[in-house]
Formats: structure tokens, sequence, C-alpha cells
């Protein structure tokens, strides 16, 4: 590449106004570019329709040169413990608040909320999504000079021809398909549940909890001060929740069943994938949403630099690493077979009571288990 001025002249188009999308968006413009962002749908996602809902370490750090995540904290409930329960016997219990840096290993807020903090901060540097707007590419020709159309809500078309394309556009990603990239993996048998409930009495949000049934499990997580989702593999679980308070609202439901698949690799030519449309997993570990912001700001950190054809090596063995943790503890959480559940019972309390395990499975509850970012120099 060229000087720094050659660099910040260069045409760049994000598909998908998601965190990652925005994230993307928005490590370019305090690096001087004016990338352009569109997306298919009419807004950033309803606040009580997020799936995402823990807000990394990793992702703390990474956002705080932006002025982000001092607002996600202040957004954020804070999560002072988890605990993991069979019956009334305790396994093991974890303080988020104990690992090593200047952020609690995860805090919890809705993905909905932290995209429009997000964008927020985006159009400080006067960008914007543009709702409404498909890319409806059907093949890149060149993904050296990548050329996709836009699809406008008044139903007009417009040919692109960026110098960058990256596509942040979710698992069914236009771009993935369109740079001919297939999205390699298996799905689990298992269905996973979600409800999320607001009381009307004072509940206590600083913890989540994981109550393991033999078989099947309920986790409890704070969403905001007077709401708590329950997330289960267990198709009648609502009727096991002991609610803490009277319920005032059932206000959102959803059922999913778990997919593991990642792309590789993750970029062609000038063509880049990003977050869900790079990877997808299982919600356990909460990293999927942080995953994504971490491909996002390493994306921009190497465009800046002029390295960007170094993203695919340098991401695909942090999602490979990821997707073999996540695959572990879905199959924890997950098993039905009673001498594994007997065993796991046994097990991980024991070893969970040495330090050195409770400080890798802090550390990769706050994603500091993948490589530092080189441009942000504080200690983890």
């Amino acid at each position: 590449m060229g000087n720094g001025a050659s660099k910040e002249r260069r045409s760049i188009l994000i598909a998908g106004a998601g965190p990652a999308g925005l994230t993307a968006a928005l490590e370019l413009a305090r690096r001087g570019f004016a990338p352009r962002i569109v997306d298919d749908g009419s807004g950033p996602t309803p606040a009580e329709e997020s799936r995402a809902l823990g807000v990394n370490a990793r992702t703390l750090t990474l956002l705080s040169p932006s002025g982000v995540a001092e607002r996600i904290i202040d957004a954020a409930q804070s999560i002072d413990r988890f605990r993991f329960h069979s019956g009334e016997k305790t396994l093991f219990e974890l303080d988020p608040r104990q690992v090593s840096g200047r952020f609690s290993a995860i805090r919890g807020l809705a993905q909905g909320h932290t995209e429009r903090l997000l964008m927020e901060a985006l159009a400080s540097y006067g960008i914007a999504p543009e709702w409404q707007t498909a890319v409806v590419a059907s093949e890149i020709a060149d993904l050296q000079k990548p050329e996709v159309t836009l699809r406008h809500p008044d139903g007009g078309m417009e040919t692109v021809r960026p110098d960058i394309l990256v596509g942040a556009d979710g698992a069914h990603s236009v771009v993935r398909k369109a740079m001919g990239a297939g999205f390699p993996g298996e799905a689990l048998e298992a269905y996973f549940y979600l409800v999320d409930f607001r009381y009307a009495g004072p509940i206590d949000t600083h913890f989540g909890d994981v109550s393991v049934l033999d078989p099947g499990m309920i986790g409890r997580l704070p969403v905001a001060s007077d709401v708590i989702r329950y997330i289960s593999t267990l198709e009648d679980f609502e009727s096991r929740i002991v609610h803490p308070a009277v319920v005032a609202e059932r206000i959102w439901a959803s059922q999913f069943r778990v997919h593991f698949r990642h792309v590789e690799p993750m970029a062609k030519g000038n063509v880049f994938l990003a977050g869900d449309a790079a990877h997808i997993h299982s919600p356990a570990g909460a990293r999927g949403m942080n995953l994504g912001i971490e491909d996002a700001c390493w994306l921009a950190w190497l465009i800046a630099e002029g390295r960007e054809q170094e993203y695919s090596a340098l991401r695909i063995p942090a999602v490979k690493q990821v997707l073999k943790q996540t695959y572990g503890l879905t199959r924890l959480i997950t098993m039905t077979n009673p001498l594994a559940i007997a065993a796991r019972n046994l097990f991980a309390p024991l070893l969970l009571r040495f330090g050195p395990a409770r400080r890798t499975l802090l550390r990769s509850i706050a994603g500091y288990d993948t490589p530092r970012p080189p441009w942000i120099d504080w200690a983890e």
C-alpha cells in the first residue's frame, strides 16, 4: 500500500449493521476512513428481541478507544457471580470480577442496546447505516475489484464498486454466497428455548445461574434491572422456572437449533467476512457477538495498516478455538447419558477447585484466550 492518505481515500462498503458491521464502521471512521454501511432491515435489533446478551472484557478493551466501552458499562448489568448447581447441590461458583485486567469478565446488556451505543458513536463521525438497503449480488465476478448491486427502499437499484467489501450480514450472508464461499459445519440435535420476563417487584440482577436438571438445563441471565432471561434445552422449561417476584410481562420467547459452522478462508481478494457471516456457534460461553466485534476491530486495524490480506490467517485460529470451546461447553450441558452426567457433576467441581482451572475458565469467559490486539497497549 501507499501512504496513509491513499488508504483513507479507499472506498469501503459494509453490508450489515449489526454489532460486527457497526463496529467495523466505527473503527474505520476513527482511523480516518468514511465507510458506507447498508442493511436490509428497518433498524437496529429491538432490545426485547436480542439473542446476544453478554459483553465480555475483550470487547470492552476493544471498544475503549472509541469511548463505547464506558457507555456499555454505564448501561449494562454487572454480573458479580455465576452459580452452577444440580438440584440443591452447588457444583461451583465463579466471580467474574476476579479476572485480571481492567474489566470484569462479562456484563449483561441486550444486543439492541449495544447496537444503539455503537450507532451513537458512529454518528459523531457523520456516518449512519442506510436501512432497508439490500445487497442483491448473485456472484462477484472479480473478487479483487468487487461489484455489487444495492436495492434501495424505493425499489431503485444501484451498482457499486468499492475498493473493499465487508460482509457482516449474518448467518445467511449474501456477501458470503456471492464470493462463492461455503459454510461447512454441523447442527446439533438439541434445540435451545428462551424467554424474557419483566418483573413487577425488586429483583437481584447481579448474578447468572445455571441449573442442570439431569438431563437438560435452565440458565438465568440478567437483561435489565427488571428483566431476566431464561434459556433451556427443555421445551417445557417455563413450568419449572422459580420466579423471583411477580411477573409483570412475558416479553419475548424464541427457540433455535444450534449450528457450528465457519467459513475458511474468511476473505477472498478484497472481500472480507466478519461476525455471523463467517462463523456461528452455540450461545454457551456468550462468545458469538463478542467474537464478531473482535473480527471487526482486527479487520479495521489491518485495513488502516494496509495489511488486510493477513486478516483471514490471523482470525481463523481464534475462530476455531472459540468454536471448539463452545462445542465442548454445549455438549456438557446437553448430555443425556446418566453415567456421563454423573461424571460431569463429580469432576467439574473437583477440577474447578484449583486456581489454574478457574483462571482458565474466567479468561475464556472474558475473551482473553484469543490474541491480544496489538494496537491497544493495556495489560490483561
